[in-house]
């Protein structure tokens, strides 16, 4: 555990004490108060309720032999446990455990808004089910804290002589950091540390229903916001559209490096005195022929017992017969499989160290690289690919395995090894000795294994999970076996205990190399043993009388666990216990506490020797004993702030935040050591200040094998001074250790780059946060302390990740209590906000090989939604602290300024219109077709057989087809049925409820034909009575329908038991069937006095969820058809093909009105029969050759999903679309670029013209403002009038521009190039209609824009509807609406405001006029605008974003309440993946919209509610989500 923290104790503070601190807080985020005002008065309050201790120097000398005190003290009684009154309490391995409870009992306790999760989704598998269990840490490197005893450990003596600068305060770029949101770097409150509101009060206060779960829980969050943790930013509008994130200020108090440039450190000279072999394999050979039956190396089983023991002299034999096999035997095409300098892959499990070592030997006896890695035991290995990535660069195409191992490797169905994913094509040797082939006397290997040749490449895996090769050469490799011996004091026939993997670092320089070097006899634990036993390593030093052991923190941890009731075990032959990981925060606690047990059992203090080491740089220090003339050791405590801004410094008074690090020994013996700065230029540190540690030696790697690139960075670096002078003439290579040099020439290591997480403008260490985690009731929660922290950028910014593995026993609130304590623990150590915190069930996270958690795949499943986490938290309100400005409304600029500005800038105003129709209208057809009841009645008798409907059915069949004299003569039927048995009156208003058919285009004109004015209601759905039949009812009544036309078959459904249910049917009006009408006439039909007379009402529900009807007068009804006809160039002899709802908006007047005006022939297909046949409308426009064709966005969407693997199967069935010159989306919304690109690549293959697809744009005010016709060539057109020949439509194609996102959040176009940063296209929405006007308004001064800007589309058009239809008949609404003026400009013309944000673009297109082509672009609807920080969001963005995250997510709606922005996504996948998304949704809406999300909804797929042109009902959502409606899978607040 990283010895942190102080001697602190957990004492409760009184209430008025903590009230006091929580005003003090407060002050200072607000400005109210100085840094040294807030510490003067934080220290009276505190003063009479803290313990606090003097805290010694920094730096302390550590006397491993007991002093005098305690040498009469133990001498009596050995077994007596050892004083600890004189040792510093900062050194007590447990301290980090208190300062963690010291700093959550500064927390009130409250509770957090925990999710809402479903039953399903508990349920996980058990542990038992999973992996078998094993009993590492974290990760390969990450230590034995992970189960934190309270262990004593050692006293200690203060050292008399200290370094003066060690006094002052040094920088040092620790591995920790932390964000520079607290003032002054001190810890602040968790933002949700705020007493939260609860009971009904909290509830009312803000109108949400109490019984309402979700929005307690929301109110609950609300509450947690409600404290600011920082001072408020400066709010104000920035128009810099490059730099919108805000800029970090420095902290002017933040430490500063004080002391003197630090001098290049050197190494005492290599020993020459004894005769040295000039190469590892002559050693071998020595070793192989004088001592042949001398032990080299045993290997263990499970059990403890020896399996094997090589002799030197076998190890010399097996390499040579290897060595021979590989050059000798081994052919492809009659050539040598392999040439000297080849490399060969080493597949070894870590239980047979013979084999490898006699694999090795036998390489370098052949002149081959070996190239060791791990067994991968499956296709899947966490890491396996990158490994096979490295194995690929380096053209290895031969691997060396055991029998037994290759038995176990996963096989093809040939029986060959299975090729792994990312690895080359390999060949694989069985070494076992049966396979080799013994070579002739007169054989003898080549190899030198001396000069600067490559001699292996050893495996690095980087912070990104990237893997690299590191060569070593044969210089290097012999001269770190050198240095080792000489530092290591190694002499001949010694015994070294290896408990590391013998394949790479330690483990492989120590039991591999140096002990051939010296004739050592290694005793090699397995991992597997380990495992099972924690206390064999301990157990084999004993019965081996070992010199010498190797191992980590972990496996000294776990020893002590195991360790009572072993009373048998000496450790008395030790002379140095190496701990490969003695630089991470938790190796000294194991160290202390490891020696404070076993000291008594005859381990020296002076015996523990951590040392330091990197791939590149292999050894870099090690701690000496006395006897070979190492110094004390020494301790320092450091203040994490200041090693969070790269500074040492004493910690004086913040005694939580503390790191306490041991020194890792001397330089390395014939090294040279410099620490230079950790970015930019390798500037020299100053003595108080962290950077990365360089050596420059011979005993380092070489380079990264095929990379020359990051070669030159790393290995060829050349340190300067602060002048710019290079310190040396030869290069160092860095080494991935952040540290310092301390007194005695000791070097301290306080973390790794690869674990360094910047975040803001401070350093964090992912260790330490882990080592504080792991001290939050780590026995009760996290499952064998398996933990992993690491960091991802969102938003420019480091954000901290935390995952764990839990207990399978866990509750999901002990979760989330864990969760809240760590949370905290973090917040007030570091002073740093953590960004994700997740769960997983045991024993599922990526294993490394030798059982730790792989870190970056674990990283690289957090980010593609693979982790599937069983609780996660999100705290993005906590630790985002550089999201961009809030925008603060100016005082508005007038009008008349604007338009004047507009002048100036050489802009028009933004107003464009369609053709002109005034000259058309005194033209006798124009007042022949003025009411559509004298149209049909004209049609009927001139061309009385003219087709003009033909409807299909689910099977493409036509059910029915009705001339102009049938339509005719069944409106009469109509109409005389409503005179006689329902006897209404001219005006009164008729509900039609039908289904899509002729029916309901016989019932409207048999309205018109007897003066009543209708009403086309979508009729209930037979499954779904309950929700879809109070609709219903709703339209009849607030039309005040005096009659209700219909089928015989809904008539039965609206009088059923379960609409008795659902409504109240007694207060149904008349309900009329017209299945069965009479065959009479009407005495005559009803014409208009006037053409402004109400035609119809057009009731629909707004996706706002708004229930509005509107008001059609005759002559709007007339013009919209006439303008209808002119753009689309409709005449009696064209066909379209229609595939729209007919009860509202431009889908009802193309479905009846348009075919009688225009005398075309509409094939209607029902939305609905697309359900149970997806390729009905493909067919249909195939089959009647529709050169027109309208749909919505839901049947274009059903037709991509459903058909884009059956494209060939429609080609056989000979659906053929190259007739169509026109496919116009019908919609109230911004057109979905997307989903029209898609739909015309899918269906180019069946002739589809690329061209083809246009969008309509209309809304409640005008069903019909734009609408694009591709032009077509003279020689097809036919039978077509000279006027609509005159009138064509040939124009431009529709254009696409690409708008900067973030300008139009502040109501801003800005154009860009496609590609850009943040661009988001925008096509235009058609050609404005013939006799439309539109310009472009402010929302608020209602004044004219110029061109490009945004604003709310309004429009001028004979065919606006008259106004709002309500039973209150609200005028305001109306005028506001309808009859809507400039304020400025011409203040005459009535215009109708639309309702949604647009702007217009003059392009420098020409249509067939030859005036410049004016395009007007739709961006979304205002009401459904979010307004968040003061700018203006619109919903389908982030929509799109979020969609975007992960494949699992089908659909996403977006909404705000109570300034909370809450994200509902429809899942896809199983219920168990729903908690990956929360992270994914979370972070990309950060990352593209600078928004933190509140509330993440994870629901089923459907949910989310659709109207009938496919738009989302979002108001509808919210409503269903706060009134906990929805059944959501999960739902995660965000902190």
């Amino acid at each position: 555990m990283a010895a942190r923290g102080c001697p602190l104790e957990a004492v409760p503070l009184p209430a008025d004490v903590r009230e006091g601190l929580a005003e003090l807080e407060l002050e200072l985020s607000e400005g109210d108060i100085t840094q040294k005002g807030y510490e003067k008065k934080r220290a009276k309050l505190l003063a009479c309720h803290m313990l606090l201790t003097q805290v010694e120097p920094t730096f302390q000398a550590e006397a491993r032999t007991p002093g005098p005190s305690q040498t009469s003290a133990a001498a009596p009684k050995l077994q007596k446990p050892r004083p600890t009154t004189s040792r510093d309490e900062r050194f007590r391995s447990d301290v980090h455990t208190e300062a963690v409870q010291a700093a959550l009992a500064k927390y009130k306790e409250r509770r957090m808004p925990m999710p809402s999760k479903r039953r399903s989704v508990l349920v996980y598998p058990s542990a038992d089910t999973c992996t078998p269990p094993d009993t590492s840490s974290a990760s390969e490197d990450e230590g034995p804290s992970r189960r934190p005893g309270r262990l004593t450990s050692t006293p200690l003596q203060s050292h008399g002589s200290i370094e003066p600068w060690l006094g002052q305060v040094l920088e040092a770029s620790s591995s920790s950091s932390s964000a520079s949101s607290h003032p002054g770097g001190r810890p602040a409150a968790a933002p949700w540390a705020a007493t939260a509101l609860t009971g009904p009060t909290a509830d009312a206060h803000i109108g949400v229903p109490v019984s309402s779960r979700v929005s307690s829980r929301i109110q609950q969050l609300l509450n947690t916001l409600k404290r600011p943790k920082r001072p408020p930013l400066r709010e104000f509008f920035m128009d810099d559209f490059e730099e919108l994130l805000a800029v970090r200020q420095t902290d002017p108090n933040r430490p500063k490096p004080e002391g003197s440039q630090m001098v290049v450190l050197k190494g005492e000279p290599l020993a020459a005195e004894a005769p040295q072999p000039p190469s590892l394999l002559a050693a071998l050979q020595r070793w192989g022929t004088t001592q042949p039956k001398a032990p080299c190396v045993t290997a263990l089983d499970t059990a403890g017992k020896a399996v094997h023991v090589l002799t030197y002299g076998k190890l010399w034999s097996r390499s040579l017969k290897l060595a021979y096999t590989l050059l000798n035997k081994l052919t492809s095409k009659n050539e040598p499989l392999l040439k000297p300098g080849d490399r060969v892959a080493l597949v070894f499990p870590n239980s047979d160290p013979v084999m490898f070592m006699v694999a090795f030997y036998g390489c370098l006896l052949a002149e081959l690289v070996p190239v060791p890695v791990e067994v991968p035991l499956t296709r899947k290995d966490a890491g396996s690919q990158q490994v096979g990535f490295l194995l690929g660069s380096c053209g290895v195409a031969l691997a060396l395995t055991t029998d037994a191992c290759q038995k176990g490797l996963p096989k093809a169905q040939t029986g060959e090894v299975a090729t792994f994913k990312g690895w080359p094509p390999l060949a694989w040797l069985v070494i076992d000795g049966k396979h080799l082939t013994k070579p002739p006397k007169d054989w003898h290997p080549s190899a030198q294994g001396a000069g600067a040749g490559t001699a292996y490449i050893e495996y690095k895996t980087s912070k990104e999970g990237s893997t690299v090769g590191v060569t070593v050469s044969h210089t290097s490799l012999l001269a770190q076996c050198q240095a080792l011996t000489q530092a290591c004091g190694y002499s001949e026939a010694e015994t070294l205990t290896n408990v590391l993997d013998f394949k790479r670092d330690a483990g492989l320089w120590h039991g591999v190399f140096t002990s051939v070097l010296n004739r050592m006899h290694v005793i090699s634990i397995p991992y597997a043993l380990m495992k099972v036993n924690p206390l064999s390593w301990i157990q084999k030093v004993c019965s081996y009388k070992a010199r010498a052991a190797l191992v980590k923190s972990r496996d000294m941890h776990w020893s002590l666990l195991a360790q009572r009731g072993q009373r048998d075990v000496s450790l008395s032959s030790l002379r140095m216990l190496i701990v490969a990981d003695g630089a991470n925060p938790w190796s000294i606690s194991s160290c202390d506490a490891f020696l404070n047990v076993f000291q008594s059992r005859g381990l020296r203090p002076e015996v523990i020797c951590p040392c330091a080491s990197s791939p590149e740089a292999l050894t870099v220090a090690i701690r000496r004993p006395p006897d070979l003339g190492g110094p004390p050791p020494r301790k320092a405590v450091l203040s994490m702030n200041g090693l969070s801004h790269g500074v040492i410094r004493v910690d004086t008074e913040e005694k939580l935040s503390v790191l306490t690090v041991q020194d890792v020994g001397q330089v390395m013996p014939g090294a040279n050591v410099c620490v230079v700065k950790v970015e930019g230029t390798p500037y020299l540190c100053k003595t108080d200040e962290v950077g990365e540690i360089c050596v420059n030696s011979i005993a380092t790697g070489a380079a990264y094998y095929g990379l020359p690139g990051i070669t030159k960075n790393i290995f060829e670096t050349v340190p300067v001074t602060a002048e710019g002078v290079p310190v040396s003439d030869r290069s160092f290579t860095r080494t991935g250790l952040l540290g310092f040099i301390g007194p005695d020439d000791l070097v301290f290591v306080v973390g790794k780059l690869d674990g360094l997480m910047v975040v803001g403008v401070r350093r964090h260490n992912a260790d330490d946060i882990v080592a504080t985690a792991l001290a939050v009731e780590p026995m009760k929660f996290v499952y064998r302390g398996r933990i992993t922290v690491f960091s991802v950028t969102v938003l420019h910014d480091d954000r901290i990740v935390l995952v764990a593995e839990q207990r399978p026993d866990t509750s999901e609130e002990d979760s989330f209590h864990w969760m809240g304590r760590v949370l905290q623990a973090v917040d007030s150590i570091h002073q740093v906000g953590m960004y994700c915190l997740a769960l997983v069930p045991a024993n599922t996270l990526p294993k490394a090989p030798l059982g730790g958690i792989h870190i970056s795949e674990t990283k690289q499943r957090f980010l593609e939604g693979m982790l599937h986490p069983c609780n996660v938290l999100m705290c993005p309100h906590t630790c985002v602290t550089n999201l961009p400005k809030p925008r603060q409304k100016q005082p508005e600029v007038g009008p008349a300024s604007m338009v004047v500005g507009h002048l100036v800038a050489g802009k028009r105003t933004a107003q464009a219109s369609g053709r002109e129709l005034a000259h058309l209208e005194e033209s006798d057809q124009a007042r022949k077709f003025l009411f559509l009841p004298d149209v049909l009645q004209w049609r009927a008798h001139t061309t009385p057989d003219h087709p003009l409907f033909l409807l299909l059915n689910a099977k493409g069949s036509v059910t029915s087809t009705v001339t102009c004299v049938q339509l005719h003569r069944r409106a009469e039927r109509v109409a005389a049925a409503l005179m006689e048995k329902g006897r209404l009156c001219v005006g009164d208003h008729v509900a039609l409820v039908y289904p899509p058919g002729v029916d309901l285009i016989a019932a409207f004109y048999g309205c018109l034909y007897c003066g009543c004015v209708p009403v086309t209601v979508r009729p209930p759905h037979p499954q779904n009575l309950t929700t879809t039949l109070p609709t219903v009812k709703m339209i009849v009544e607030v039309s005040k329908s005096a009659c209700v036309l219909t089928t015989q078959a809904i008539v039965r459904l609206l009088k059923s038991k379960e609409a008795v249910a659902a409504v109240d049917v007694r207060t149904w009006p008349t309900i009329l069937d017209t299945d069965d009408t009479p065959k009479k006439k009407v005495a005559s039909i009803f014409r208009p006095p006037s053409p402004d007379v109400l035609a119809y009402l057009d009731f629909s529900v707004s996706t706002t969820g708004v229930l509005a009807g509107v008001k059609m007068s005759h002559a709007a009804t007339s013009a919209l058809c006439r303008s209808l006809k002119l753009q689309c160039e409709l005449y009696p002899s064209r066909q379209i093909a229609i595939c729209l709802d007919p009860y509202c908006g431009l889908g009802f007047a193309l479905w009846c009105l348009c075919s009688v005006y225009a005398g075309h022939q509409s094939v209607l297909v029902p939305p609905l029969e697309l359900e149970s046949n997806v390729s009905l409308w493909l067919s249909a426009v195939s089959q009647f050759k529709a050169r027109v064709a309208f749909c919505s966005y839901s049947v274009m969407e059903m037709c991509t999903k459903g058909l884009g693997a059956q494209t060939s199967v429609l080609r056989m069935k000979g659906v053929n679309l190259s007739c169509v010159r026109t496919c116009m989306v019908v919609a109230e919304e911004r057109p979905r670029i997307a989903l029209t690109q898609s739909f015309s690549k899918l269906f180019k293959d069946l002739g589809l013209p690329a061209r083809a697809v246009s969008t309509t744009f209309g809304c409640r005010v005008n069903m019909a403002i734009c609408l694009q016709v591709q032009t077509r060539p003279e020689n097809e057109v036919k039978g077509g009038s000279s006027d609509s020949l005159l009138q064509g439509t040939a124009g431009p194609d529709p254009t696409t521009v690409y708008v900067d996102m973030r300008a139009l959040r502040h109501d801003r176009v800005r154009l860009v190039e496609r590609g850009s940063p943040h661009s988001l296209p925008l096509t235009e929405s058609g050609k404005i209609l013939p006799g439309v006007k539109v310009i472009i308004a402010h929302t608020e001064t209602r004044g004219p824009l110029g061109d490009s800007h945004l604003g709310e589309i309004w429009v001028n058009s004979p065919h606006n509807a008259t106004g709002y239809y309500t039973v209150y008949g609200e005028e305001g609404l109306h005028a506001d609406h309808f009859s809507a003026r400039l304020s400025f400009g011409d203040t005459q013309t009535i215009w109708a405001r639309t309702g949604y944000l647009g702007f217009l673009r003059r392009t420098e297109l020409t249509d067939a006029s030859g005036e410049r082509h004016d395009a007007l672009y739709v961006v979304g609807s205002l009401d459904e605008t979010l307004e968040l920080r003061g700018m203006r969001y619109h919903p389908i963005d982030i929509e799109t974003s979020v969609t975007r995250a992960h494949r699992s997510i089908a659909e996403c709606a977006v909404f705000t309440w109570a300034n909370l922005l809450v994200v509902v996504v429809e899942l896809a996948g199983l219920e168990q993946d729903a908690l990956d998304l929360v992270a994914l949704v979370t972070s990309v809406v950060l990352e593209e919209h600078h928004l933190v999300v509140g509330v993440v909804v994870i629901v089923d797929s459907g949910v989310i509610p659709i109207n009938s042109r496919g738009e989302k009902q979002r108001r509808h959502l919210r409503d269903g989500f706060l009134a906990d409606q929805l059944d959501p899978i999960y739902v995660a607040y965000n902190m």
